[in-house]
C-alpha cells in the first residue's frame, strides 16, 4: 500500500486540527472533545476512501 495512506500520529493530529480549522464555524456548535471525534472521523474516512480509490486505480492499471 502507498504510504500516503499511513499517517504519523503527529500527521493525524496536524491534519485533524486542520479540518476543525477549516470547518470552525461549522463546528463551533460542538464543544471541543466533539470536535475532535468529529475530525478524528473525517480524517478516518479520507484515509478508508483514499485507499479504496488506489485499490481500483491498481486494478485498472494491471488490466491494461
Amino acid at each position: 500500500m502507498i504510504e500516503v495512506v499511513n499517517l504519523t500520529p503527529t500527521q493525524r493530529k496536524q491534519l485533524q486540527l486542520q479540518i476543525i480549522s477549516t470547518f470552525k464555524e461549522e463546528m463551533q456548535v460542538l464543544n471541543l472533545e466533539l470536535q475532535q471525534i468529529l475530525a478524528d472521523d473525517l480524517v478516518t474516512a479520507f484515509q478508508n476512501r483514499l485507499k479504496t480509490f488506489i485499490k481500483i486505480q491498481q486494478k485498472r492499471t494491471t488490466k491494461h
